[in-house]
């Protein structure tokens, strides 16, 4: 599956020609981190980040500017308890993401607050390798669960990826190319083989406004799979193109209109067999968003429509080492969501939002074994929910909430949460705040679980509940301690149980109990604005093993501008053992293992040059060329490195 990564070569000309001119403008001054940090997940409004009794993890601009080269992947895995399988594997791999210790299916992922998910996948989980990074205008993590806002999936976290906006200027437009390796531990043959370029064009025209954006990446120089002998497997290739295009209107300051279409496509190579090449297996990807957001603000309040589309197919071709031939499958699956949400102040200090959301997801596939028709494998939810929000000027915030599910298939189901936040010491230069939430939360089963030949529609919702207990604490602005204390129970989980007759295998909800608890801590220190240092551990206990989730993991991040126009930082990272299990061909039995810890050094550093509009960008990742195990059997990349350049104007 070789091909050479498309090179824009008259776009490039165009934005280095414009970059240049643009050298000649007033510098672009960046922008200045507000004292009381805003965000929209907790609500789905706008809400003073100190308001909220949840834990809410903040990647700003900034932030993704400073590390312009790496992926979505490579940031959300630095956040205290999140844990992404696969996340130092070959990018050809699937990557699976895990919050405090909960599997990929119960964390939400959002685009610009839509829900996403793949409805021909089992667990019908969102691939985060379809986005850009440099699409990306800034990422909000909420932990716990959060199923009354959000509905299904949102039982350990949910990740909001905020995409970027039209720029104030008239026009305005980057463009950025990055190069590097792929290489594992023992090789350093692959020198050219991660490449990355990104267009991005954005302005205002009177009410008229728009953002469009391009990116392409490629990826080749090593295998999937890890050899057990130092045989030479084969190299296993990732391309991707991922396009967006932004489009809104004010109709003057009441009623404005929001528009977005998104188009990402991904190729790849790929090893089923852990220890084992394959030169056959591939697939391909590729997803269609498209969707709209009326807004109209009125004297006590805001209401909106968010209604979006999302088209995803996938064609995997693998040969099978017991049939001898190869199997071509196609998975068709298409999700509709409409969101109609209310918010309205009584007083400063009440409001309430409402809302009423709609969804349908459908699943169509044609597989060796066994078909699912679209027309069968359906469902559609209909779940009105509430939340109200008290602030006080004294300190105190609360917020209080239900959903009710209304699904077609099993029926009614009843969330709720509570979280609560009190500001001590409000005027000192100490500050300390303590927080606290109860949230239960459900997952519906997929289409998959449903329907295939493997499903059952007895089938009832994961549920869990979940505790936290914490405070967050700071002294002018120079140093920030967050700690919270989390506890989940987890029951009916949806599992596969054998069989001894054809199908050989049926979905059913477990009887089994599984219980969760840990702590996450953050130490922020900026002695002067220069330098900023950075800790966070995390620990998680559970009561049943869950596969590649470490009880310990600590990450330290040192952040230093030497001049006006540089930056360097690095990045030290100690993740403690693994649980791992895998099925074994030759003894036809599920073997357990433990994978040793492992440390990480990263480093990444830019320059501005003109007046900032040209960056130069570079980076190197385990720096001290650690090997281990990411994945089983899979290879695990070794030291890379990557440069680039970055124009803006």
């Amino acid at each position: 599956m070789k091909k050479q990564l498309l090179i824009v070569g008259v776009l490039t000309c165009s934005f280095v020609s414009t970059s240049l001119f643009a050298q000649k403008k007033e510098k672009q001054k960046e922008k200045v981190e507000i004292l009381d940090e805003i965000v929209v997940t907790a609500t789905k409004f706008k809400l003073k980040k100190e308001q909220i009794g949840k834990v809410i993890y903040t990647i700003s601009q900034k932030e993704i500017v400073n590390n312009a080269g790496k992926t979505v992947i490579d940031l959300l895995n630095n956040i205290p308890g999140i844990e992404i399988k696969g996340s130092n594997s070959n990018p050809s791999e699937p990557k699976s993401t895990y919050v405090r210790g909960g599997r990929s299916r119960q964390v939400l992922i959002l685009i610009d607050g839509v829900p996403v998910s793949d409805p021909s996948l089992i667990n019908q989980e969102y691939d985060l390798r379809l986005l850009s990074l440099n699409q990306i205008q800034s990422i909000e993590v909420l932990k716990g669960a959060s199923s009354t806002l959000y509905g299904s999936g949102a039982a350990t976290g949910v990740i909001n990826i905020i995409l970027k906006k039209a720029s104030k200027n008239t026009v305005s437009g980057s463009y950025e190319v990055t190069v590097g390796s792929n290489n594992d531990a023992e090789s350093t043959n692959s020198i050219l083989s991660d490449k990355n370029q990104n267009v991005n064009l954005s302005g205002i025209f009177g009410k008229f406004n728009f953002l469009s954006s391009f990116n392409l990446t490629g990826t080749d120089g090593l295998s999937a799979a890890k050899s057990k002998t130092n045989t030479d497997f084969e190299e296993d290739s990732y391309y991707s193109k991922n396009g967006l295009l932004k489009l809104g209107y004010t109709f003057n300051e009441k009623l404005s209109v929001e528009s977005f279409f998104n188009f990402d496509e991904f190729e790849y190579d790929y090893d089923t067999g852990i220890w084992e090449d394959s030169d056959i297996n591939n697939g391909e990807q590729t997803q269609l968003r498209f969707g709209v957001r009326p807004t109209y603000k009125y004297n006590k309040g805001e209401v909106y429509l968010l209604a979006s589309f999302n088209n995803v197919k996938r064609t995997d071709n693998n040969f099978s080492t017991f049939s001898n031939v190869i199997n071509t499958s196609v998975f068709k699956g298409e999700s509709t969501n409409l969101d109609l949400v209310n918010k309205y102040s009584f007083s400063k200090e009440f409001q309430l939002i409402t809302g009423l959301n709609y969804q349908k997801h459908t699943n169509n596939a044609t597989t060796p074994f066994g078909d699912i028709d679209k027309n069968i494998a359906n469902f559609n939810t209909i779940d009105p929910y509430a939340s109200l929000v008290y602030v006080t000027d004294a300190g105190l915030s609360v917020n209080v909430g239900g959903r009710l599910n209304m699904h077609s298939n099993y029926g009614n189901h009843l969330v709720y949460d509570a979280n609560a936040s009190y500001q001590f010491l409000k005027n000192s230069d100490f500050k300390l705040r303590g927080l606290t939430s109860y949230s239960t939360a459900f997952i519906a089963p997929s289409t998959y679980q449903l329907f295939s030949v493997y499903g059952s529609t007895d089938l009832k919702p994961e549920t869990s509940s979940t505790f936290e207990l914490g405070f967050d604490s700071s002294y002018k602005k120079t140093v920030n301690f967050t700690t919270v204390y989390f506890n989940r129970v987890e029951n009916e989980a949806i599992i596969f149980n054998n069989l001894n007759v054809a199908p050989w295998g049926i979905y059913g909800n477990s009887t089994e109990t599984v219980k969760l608890s840990g702590v996450e801590s953050v130490l922020t220190i900026k002695p002067f604005d220069k330098l900023k240092l950075t800790s966070s551990y995390t620990f998680t206990d559970k009561s049943v093993d869950v596969d590649y989730i470490p009880t310990h993991k600590f990450i330290t991040n040192v952040e230093y501008y030497p001049t006006e126009n540089s930056f360097v930082a690095l990045t030290f990272k100690n993740v403690g053992d693994r649980f791992a299990r895998y099925y074994d061909n030759s003894t036809f039995s599920t073997v357990e293992t433990t994978l040793q810890k492992y440390n990480l050094l990263d480093f990444n550093t830019n320059y501005k040059l003109l007046e900032g509009t040209v960056i130069l960008l570079g980076s190197v990742t385990n720096l001290l060329n650690e090997n281990y195990d990411d994945i089983l059997g899979f290879s695990t990349r070794g030291r890379n490195y990557k440069i680039g350049v970055r124009l803006q104007f």
